[in-house]
């Protein structure tokens, strides 16, 4: 059985209809990437999985259970943790701060248990824990995305949505974001990856679906993915190396 499994997707803004008829499905334990060009979809993807909007037909499902209709706070609550592209960090709270926010949907924890777990968080993430009491906007880009993946780890997620993780970031600091995704899979956490830079989603996915103006063109494990010339040349950029 699926952990998520998308039936039939369609959603629109206005008159625009950017998913259509979109399905695909997702087990425990998976890091699955969604690629695809700008506009493509992917983002709108994960905003209707976590309730931010709501399709006009179609099922999302999760762990067996209709969620198409909740709320985004609902869904937190049954797991679902959701990091958005562009980091959105509240740059007036220091790092501790903006990542035991991330546990605001448990419930009421004793700050001691906040603050211990923040400090594993800070041994998963060993480059900002230098920085845990430095305020948001003092931060790098990489040390902000870095934070924003923790605090959505913070919720304790059975299935974390992450948005373009290495936008803007230089490549040493990409590689240090994708290495943390790899051990996030190994210590058991559901991964669903939405990301442009291909090569390094691949690397770390155990398959890929490809969006298309909002239609699902291909999916497959990467080595199919990289194998099909036209799947590259079309979706995948032609000029990117095949991973080894």
């Amino acid at each position: 059985m699926s952990l998520l499994a998308l039936d039939g997707l369609t959603v629109r803004y206005g008159e625009i209809e950017a998913l259509h008829g979109v399905s695909l499905a997702i087990a425990a334990g998976e890091v699955v990437t969604l690629l695809g060009a700008n506009g493509a979809g992917k983002s709108t993807t994960l905003r209707t999985i976590s309730g931010l909007l709501a399709p006009v037909q179609g099922d999302v499902r999760f762990d067996d259970r209709s969620i198409a209709a909740l709320g985004p706070e609902a869904i937190v609550r049954l797991g679902i943790a959701h990091v958005p592209e562009g980091r959105r960090l509240f740059p007036g709270l220091s790092a501790r701060e903006n990542i035991m926010l991330g546990a605001s949907g448990r419930g009421r924890i004793a700050k001691s248990t906040l603050i211990r777990e923040s400090d594993e968080l800070f041994d998963l993430f060993p480059d900002i824990k230098p920085f845990a009491d430095a305020l948001g906007w003092t931060l790098s880009g990489g040390q902000q995305q870095m934070v924003a993946v923790a605090r959505g780890l913070m919720a304790k997620p059975r299935l974390l949505l992450l948005d373009e993780p290495s936008l803007g970031l230089a490549p040493v600091v990409v590689q240090k974001v994708f290495a943390i995704i790899g051990e996030i899979r190994r210590r058991g956490t559901t991964v669903l990856l939405v990301e442009q830079n291909a090569r390094m989603a691949l690397s770390v996915a155990d398959r890929g679906y490809v969006l298309e103006t909002g239609r699902l063109a291909v999916s497959g494990k990467p080595a199919e993915l990289w194998a099909n010339d036209e799947v590259r040349a079309a979706y995948l950029g032609a000029r990117i190396e095949r991973v080894a």
